[in-house]
């Protein structure tokens, strides 16, 4: 309803901005003329009322919204507040009737000194980004933020570690034997030799050596708990590991549950699940669902319903949980975002597990193996969060000391360490939260933006060039900007004046001499700053369009342009070289490196919304794409007058009406 603009709005991209005013936000911005209706329509109904109960979301966020409408809508300085977890009939009842009579003002003025310190930091370093590049001779809109610049600096750093990397190699000596009760695989227990003749030592000692006895066997049980509840990250994580579904859909599709009343509020930071939420009531409830009525129904059986309590806390809302409303027409991804979230609070109350792990220790020539093996002995928990349940099962045989067992062959592996794993969506959330860069509700959308800003790419979060340039840049004249330590300690700020123990106009006031002294350091380089982002940029924009070699002049470069009919990939060399190829009208197209196994043409990466990333060769003509079967022409039994036609495009064959675009049927070879 309200956004953050300059009272005084300077031209061009000047800066400092400080003088800033909250304006409704169709005032500045097109994409929310919407909300112009809105706003009016609160305005002519506040006209009417006497009392005023704020009930938006009880976080930063849903405060400050709140506290805008009332001073702004219905001009008043206070009203009372509105305290609840989840959209269930009986929570907002009960939530009305215990309302309290003041807004959460710590909670309003942590959030609205967030939205003051996030525009200060966004709003005077992209200006002062897009102004050094235009004063370069080129035009970007060039964006980065308090929390932004930290955050891709920490995936740049991982790109550096890869980069540097170089492998190291070691070899690991590998035992095939076969017991009485079965076959095993055991390795040295040395693990990984640095020095090759190290190896070759064992190698040469049991060379034709057919017997080797059981030296040792160890065997250990141990009860493994339930899981904590899910609170917004791990909810994310594990939405990711199980369905790969990002971040930031997980949080979108877990909000439009939370707003139809089939689960708890998600935006939450706390593992722990209190015992006024009414844990026999909600047990009851899901049993209402045939899928979960035998898990929830061994439950209510338990002697007492404890919950296996994680550590952290959030002073607004509990861990997530449903409310045991049965939801209906859920698409696929919120059927399975409904039932994780299901499943984990069952097993949050469920029986350990029992597990036992086994150790085998083989002499073969005074030379001693290691065969280790885990099994679940008693499920417990596990049954109540199938199929999410991901544990290593190898069991061994059984077999007692001073067994011998055959030995069928012994081999010597060659290796080498490996570079450090990307960040993927899920991992670098985690990290953020770690170090206590940005919040729960704003995390996955940092992520995003630098997605969209050309910052990173890929499902593993590589930097791009341009991302890499941008911090050496930054990191090289202007450091203080990627400052992660600056930005956690005004969230250690924000926190404190949530808690009543510091004050708005300290952290803004300290907030604007940091930026100050940056944005003057900045100015003085602005230039050098300009010059070499833009040769970053020009770099940076040639390599996301050029696809690869031209297969028809063999001397160009394909390149993807624009013309008036859409996008489209031609050669660099026309007019000499004509040949062009067709791409989608809709999704983000991402320029690969490699080449069609069977036709040898440029491979490029399709993103389209909802669906998986699909990597396709240009050339719509390739042996992969024909039909598997004979296809014959046939009419179209939608609108009765159109030819069911062969047609084909990057994505393959299909066949569709010709009388599209008329008549836009479409059927699946």
């Amino acid at each position: 309803m309200f956004g953050l603009a300059e009272k005084n709005k300077k031209k061009g991209f000047e800066y400092p901005v400080f003088d800033i005013e909250w304006v409704p936000t169709y005032a500045v911005s097109k994409g929310a003329e919407f909300s112009k209706k809105y706003l009016e329509t609160l305005k002519k109904l506040a006209k009417e009322c006497s009392e005023f109960t704020v009930a938006t979301d009880y976080d930063i966020e849903g405060e400050v919204i709140g506290l805008n409408i009332v001073r702004f809508v219905c001009n008043k300085k206070d009203a009372r507040r509105m305290k609840f977890s989840t959209l269930t009939k009986p929570d907002i009842v009960a939530a009305y009737g215990e309302a309290s009579p003041h807004l959460d003002w710590g909670q309003a003025m942590a959030g609205e000194t967030r939205h003051f310190l996030d525009y200060f930091y966004g709003i005077n370093i992209s200006r002062a980004l897009t102004k050094a590049i235009s004063a370069a001779g080129t035009f970007k809109i060039l964006s980065t933020g308090r929390v932004q610049g930290p955050a891709l600096k920490i995936i740049v750093d991982k790109e550096r570690e890869i980069k540097a990397f170089v492998p190291v190699p070691f070899w690991q000596v590998e035992l095939n034997a076969d017991a009485k009760n079965g076959k095993f695989i055991a390795w040295h227990v040395a693990d990984k030799f640095w020095k090759k003749h190290d190896a070759d030592k064992v190698i040469s000692a049991t060379k034709g050596q057919k017997d080797g006895i059981i030296s040792a066997v160890e065997k250990r049980e141990f009860l493994q708990r339930p899981p904590v509840p899910f609170d917004l990250t791990s909810l994310q994580t594990e939405s990711y590991r199980c369905f790969g579904i990002s971040p930031k859909a997980t949080l979108a599709i877990a909000q439009g549950l939370y707003t139809a009343g089939f689960i708890s509020y998600p935006r939450t930071s706390s593992q722990q699940l209190p015992p006024a939420i009414g844990f026999s009531r909600i047990m009851k409830d899901i049993s209402k669902q045939s899928k979960y009525r035998a898990l929830a129904e061994s439950l209510l059986k338990l002697p007492k319903l404890e919950p296996n309590n994680g550590e952290k806390t959030d002073p607004a809302h509990p861990a997530l949980y449903p409310t045991g409303i049965v939801p209906e027409a859920l698409d696929a991804r919120q059927e399975k975002v409904y039932d994780i979230i299901v499943k984990r609070f069952l097993a949050t109350f469920g029986p350990k597990a029992k597990r036992e792990t086994m150790k085998i220790s083989i002499d073969v020539n005074k030379e001693i193996f290691v065969a280790q093996g885990s099994r679940t002995v008693e499920k417990g928990w596990h049954v109540f969060y199938a199929p999410y349940v991901k544990l290593e099962e190898a069991e061994l045989p059984l077999v007692e000391k001073n067994e011998h067992v055959k030995v069928k062959k012994i081999v010597l592996h060659e290796e080498a360490t490996q570079p450090p794993k990307r960040y993927t969506p899920s991992s670098i959330i985690k990290e953020l939260e770690k170090r206590n860069l940005g919040t729960k509700a704003t995390r996955a959308e940092i992520v995003d933006t630098l997605y969209k800003r050309n910052y990173v790419k890929g499902e593993a979060i590589e930097a791009t060039e341009f991302g890499v340039q941008t911090i050496q840049v930054l990191e090289k004249h202007c450091p203080r900007i990627l400052d992660e330590e600056l930005t956690r300690h005004f969230e250690i700020e924000m926190e404190e004046i949530r808690a009543g123990k510091s004050k708005p106009v300290t952290v803004l006031a300290h907030a604007k001499e940091i930026l100050k002294e940056i944005l003057h350091e900045f100015k003085h380089k602005e230039k050098t700053i300009g010059n070499e982002l833009k040769k970053t940029l020009t770099e940076t924009k040639t390599a996301m369009i050029t696809v690869g070699s031209c297969p028809n002049c063999k001397k160009g470069m394909l390149q993807i342009r624009r013309g008036k009919f859409g996008r489209f990939i031609a050669c660099e060399r026309y007019p000499d070289c004509k040949h062009t190829y067709k791409l989608p009208v809709a999704g983000l197209v991402e320029v690969l490196t490699k080449t069609c196994e069977k036709c040898h043409f440029p491979m490029i990466k399709m993103i389209r919304k909802a669906k998986r990333p699909q990597e396709v060769c240009i050339n719509t003509a390739c042996p992969l794409k024909k039909p598997s079967k004979e296809f014959k022409e046939h009419p179209c039994h939608k609108c009765k007058e159109g030819t069911i036609i062969l047609r084909t495009s990057v994505y393959g064959s299909f066949a569709a009406c010709n009388k599209f675009p008329k008549c836009r049927f479409i059927e699946r070879l």
